[in-house]
């Protein structure tokens, strides 16, 4: 939100002196401090007239000019009467220090602006309304031709009207291009970006296909393909239980977005996600691979219970340093293909107990994005710390933090005017980049700038035009920075890493109920292989041996497969399990929508399995003896048979099912037992009707069944009553004609 201030506090023009630079006198804006005042605390920003940076000059060379593009947002209930836009700086301040930058970022200090750059009439603005003007500075304007000396200047934007101001706070850098002052070394820098996506889904299809079509025995020779059965996908992928977890439909215009930027930008270093990679259609030139799916091994590691992450169906294997070598080769095609493979950080910072963990399955270098700031350090060093572990040592490259923040579109605090957008952002960037530099000038450093994975194109684009403009700095690659001198070893480094703070008991907390709800579903993807599959039949090594399947098989048009697929479905369950470890490991990378999705992918998976074998709905029953039968079907959709029981219970004692009963069913068919019904009386009641595996545990969803019974006199039962009657009525009037009377009747 931008600095917006009252009319009261009126624009003070004056002569004063900048005392700091001992600039001559001239009419000067002063730009007062934020108001701290609970009133001013209280206020509604929603209800106050805001100023938001679209675009400036974040390098200003001898010819570039500076221009600057500004929205004025009315968020008052009133129509704003026109006003103007006014761009002033202090052509001969410069910043001594680090809090002196960030306290005119957050409008703190009381910087004058005797340097008018230039201004422009604004219309008047309805109630909820906006208007964008733009001030465009000459590049041989007196004022910013006077700017002799190179690095970062204040800059103040302002609208006014007769009741209405808003000020923000920015900056502009002036590149040693065309100056005549003494040059300096350009500061290195790498600026990383990690490649991966937030936007991984559970592919329906792919599940469908996979709970639907068996693993062929010859699959070897033709792929896995057989386009001569009806509903035989001729697509080999869609049976692939890599390919379960996909991207969403953007993902190809991100993709070629970033290609743009790639080819015009050759020195950013791309860390991309090899899982990732195989996504895609055409994988981007990258300069290191990350872990796969981005697993968060910090998080691994302060849970520390391996054994719960292989329960959920993830071990180690999966996510090691050569695994994600060899997903490389799979996604470009070459079984020679190498790369730097760099851990990236996860949900929490890097621990003594994470690094221990990274290097143990290989990676020799993690870049941790956060959590070892410089902030409390004289002045800004080379990210890189070599740090011992048990396994051996393992570099660490840390970004500088404050530069990485306003790259991933953070800005340094909710107070700083001028970085509400990415253009204002990008101006701090360049300008507090530049006072580090003039810190050490001539100290041989490497900074390292990590990208957000979520950034835009348009916006790293415009970051590496900037850097590569910058007189001051000298872009590298990762191998570069690894390479360097690092700034701690050692003892001293492990200090450093011992401040680093685990990820918060929130996230733990949620990646201990991810871990379940996994662990859930992979068990049910077991039990259906051990109590509900017909593992009774054995592997032929014949391609001509049948299973249960076959009898359907023709009707189903589909011999051919059913002749070819392997007989123990083995493979099959293998390949469901494959496909649950994948959805599992992108469950626990860090980033929350894609693990509630991932999570949801993998129960998914194990319902349909499951719910796979089913009763078929049946019609009610009208029972008119005191015995009957209830005919119940069980559908089988998978590729192999299964053997389970099923159970019936009614709601009365008077009109009772047989309880179980045992059935085998074919593969993509159906099967059907019968129940035997027992009724005393007449009247209805609901048969429940559930499946059970070979343990007696139910699955599947159940069915019910009315069952009415309408006893009829023609049965046993009814001449059995009749009888009785007559019986008892004749032995009544025996008795009513043979009994003694009393004498006074």
């Amino acid at each position: 939100m931008t600095c917006c201030l009252p009319a009261n506090q009126a624009l003070a023009v004056g002569a004063m002196r900048n005392a700091n630079n001992g600039a001559n006198t001239a009419p000067v804006i002063t730009s007062p401090a934020a108001d701290t005042s609970e009133n001013a605390a209280s206020a509604d920003a929603s209800k106050t007239v805001s100023l938001t940076i679209d675009e400036s000059t974040a390098v200003v060379t001898a010819s570039s000019g500076y221009h600057v593009k500004a929205t004025i947002t009315n968020n008052t209930e009133s129509a704003l009467e026109a006003g103007n836009l006014t761009v002033a700086t202090n052509v001969f301040y410069s910043f001594v220090s680090r809090t002196d930058m960030q306290q005119w970022a957050q409008s703190g200090v009381n910087i004058p602006m005797p340097d008018t750059l230039g201004q422009v009439d604004v219309p008047a603005i309805d109630a909820g309304a906006k208007a964008t003007v733009s001030v465009d500075v000459a590049a041989d304007q007196d004022r910013l031709s006077a700017i002799l000396s190179w690095g970062p200047k204040p800059v103040l934007i302002r609208y006014a009207n007769t009741n209405n101001r808003a000020d923000s706070h920015t900056f502009l850098t002036r590149s040693s291009d065309g100056l005549q002052t003494a040059g300096t070394p350009a500061m290195s820098m790498t600026v990383a970006l990690p490649l991966g996506t937030n936007a991984w889904q559970a592919d329906d299809s792919v599940t469908s296909n996979l709970l639907t079509t068996a693993d062929s025995a010859d699959s070897s020779s033709n792929n896995g393909t057989d386009t001569s059965d009806a509903g035989r996908s001729s697509d080999s992928s869609s049976t692939d239980p890599e390919r379960i977890v996909t991207t969403s439909a953007d993902a190809g215009n991100t993709q070629r977005a970033l290609q743009q930027v790639l080819s015009r930008h050759p020195l950013l270093q791309v860390i991309a996600d090899p899982t990732y990679l195989k996504a895609v259609s055409i994988p981007p030139r990258v300069s290191a691979i990350t872990q796969p799916g981005m697993f968060d091994i910090t998080a691994y590691a302060a849970i520390g219970d391996a054994e719960a992450y292989a329960t959920a169906g993830v071990d180690s294997s999966q996510w090691n340093a050569d695994t994600a070598l060899g997903q490389l080769r799979s996604a470009l095609g070459d079984d020679n293909a190498s790369s730097p493979v760099i851990a990236v950080q996860g949900s929490g910072a890097w621990t003594q107990q994470a690094l221990e963990q990274a290097r143990a399955e290989g990676y020799e270098t993690v870049i941790a994005d956060s959590g070892f700031g410089d902030q409390d350090d004289a002045t800004v060093h080379t990210g890189k710390l070599v740090v011992p572990t048990s396994q051996g040592d393992i570099t660490v490259l840390t970004s500088q933090n404050v530069l990485s923040e306003l790259a991933q579109g953070r800005a340094t605090s909710d107070s700083a005017s001028g970085e509400t957008s990415a253009a204002g952002r990008l101006a701090r960037f360049m300008a507090q980049s530049a006072f580090y530099q003039m810190e050490q000038p001539y100290t041989s450093r490497n900074l390292l700038v990590c990208l957000g994975d979520q950034s835009s194109g348009s916006d790293v684009d415009a970051l590496m035009n900037a850097v590569e403009q910058a007189s001051w700095l000298s872009l590298t690659d990762i191998n570069t920075l690894a390479a360097a001198d690092a700034y701690q070893t050692g003892s001293e480094a492990e200090q450093t890493i011992a401040q680093a703070s685990q990820p918060s008991e929130e996230e733990l907390s949620s990646t201990r109920t991810t871990l379940e709800s996994l662990a859930s579903s992979k068990a049910d993807i077991s039990r259906f292989a051990n109590s509900i599959m017909d593992t009774s039949i054995e592997p032929s090594s014949s391609d001509a041996a049948s299973d249960k399947g076959d009898e359907q098989s023709l009707a189903r048009q589909d011999a051919s497969s059913t002749a070819r697929r392997s007989k123990d479905g083995s493979a099959w369950v293998a390949s469901l399990q494959s496909a649950h470890s994948v959805l599992a490991l992108h469950a626990l990378a860090p980033n929350s929508d894609v693990r509630e999705r991932m999570v949801s992918g993998a129960r998914s998976l194990s319902n349909q399995l499951l719910n796979g074998v089913s009763v078929v709905a049946s019609d009610a029953i009208t029972v008119v003896s005191e015995s009957a039968s209830m005919p119940v079907t069980v559908s089988n959709s998978h590729p192999y048979p299964v053997r389970v029981q099923v159970s019936s219970l009614t709601d009365s004692m008077e009109i009772v099912t047989s309880r179980f009963s045992e059935i085998e069913v074919p593969a993509k068919g159906e099967a059907q037992t019968t129940f035997t019904i027992r009724v005393s009386t007449a009247g209805s009641t609901t048969a429940h009707i559930t499946l059970q595996d070979r343990d007696g545990v139910e699955f599947s969803d159940s069915r019910s069944t009315t069952i009415t019974s309408a006893l009829q006199i023609s049965d046993k039962t009814g001449f059995g009553i009749i009888a009785a009657a007559a019986v008892l009525g004749v032995l009544g009037l025996w008795r009513q004609f043979h009994r003694k009377k009393d004498p006074d009747e």
